[in-house]
């Protein structure tokens, strides 16, 4: 089901855009995650980044006339998160493959905060958070969110040992990388990578993470 972004603010297809920023404004306020005194402060910013998102795409001339033309006939939608996801998890996969590491990681972000149970996604915003510089902290913390919800996943545990490597975090990498050969004892690129780490522990720079898998 497609999301409806104005059932979302709780306006008429017809409202203005003065109309729509005021209803925003007014659910942005109360909808605040610095206001938010519930367990699930994580659900909160997702509602926020939705609200946000409807904001954005109906005040946007072509965007709402592409909103329109995709919740036509399609009777009244509702905030799906899980779906909204989705939609930025394939937007996310396809700017990686085009090797825009930003707009990639700008998506699986989106994603990971509309559906924060998706190891992938995770695992997907750890790998194009790594290919941008000024990003290791990130992509660090990704790679474990990942692992923090598939602790036995082989692929993550060589990513997050890689990952740790390439941000200068050698013990993390060795551990990492120990753990993913427990699970994938036959896998090379593991095994040659924690030789190489063993022996380069003091050297500076890493290893890529996108080479063949």
């Amino acid at each position: 089901m497609k999301v409806n972004y104005y059932e979302i603010l709780g306006v008429e297809r017809s409202a203005s855009d003065e109309e729509i920023r005021d209803r925003f404004r007014k659910l942005a306020r109360e909808n605040h995650p610095d206001r938010y005194r519930g367990a699930d402060k994580a659900d909160a910013e997702r509602k926020f980044q939705t609200l946000t998102e409807a904001v954005n795409v109906l005040t946007n001339p072509a965007k709402r006339k592409q909103h329109d033309s995709e919740i036509s006939g399609g009777g009244k939608g509702s905030a799906d998160f899980a779906q909204v996801a989705k939609a930025y998890l394939a937007k996310g996969v396809k700017a990686f493959k085009e090797n825009d590491p930003r707009g990639a990681y700008e998506n699986f972000d989106m994603a990971v905060k509309h559906n924060p149970q998706d190891a992938k996604a995770f695992h997907y915003l750890a790998l194009s958070a790594a290919r941008i510089p000024a990003y290791a902290r990130q992509s660090v913390q990704a790679i474990e969110s990942a692992l923090q919800r598939e602790p036995m996943n082989p692929l993550f545990l060589k990513d997050a040992g890689l990952i740790c490597r390439q941000a200068g975090l050698v013990a993390k990498a060795e551990r990492y990388l120990e753990e993913a050969l427990k699970w994938d004892a036959s896998n090379v690129e593991v095994q040659m990578a924690l030789a190489e780490l063993r022996q380069t522990k003091e050297a500076k720079g890493g290893f890529s993470i996108f080479g063949k898998r």
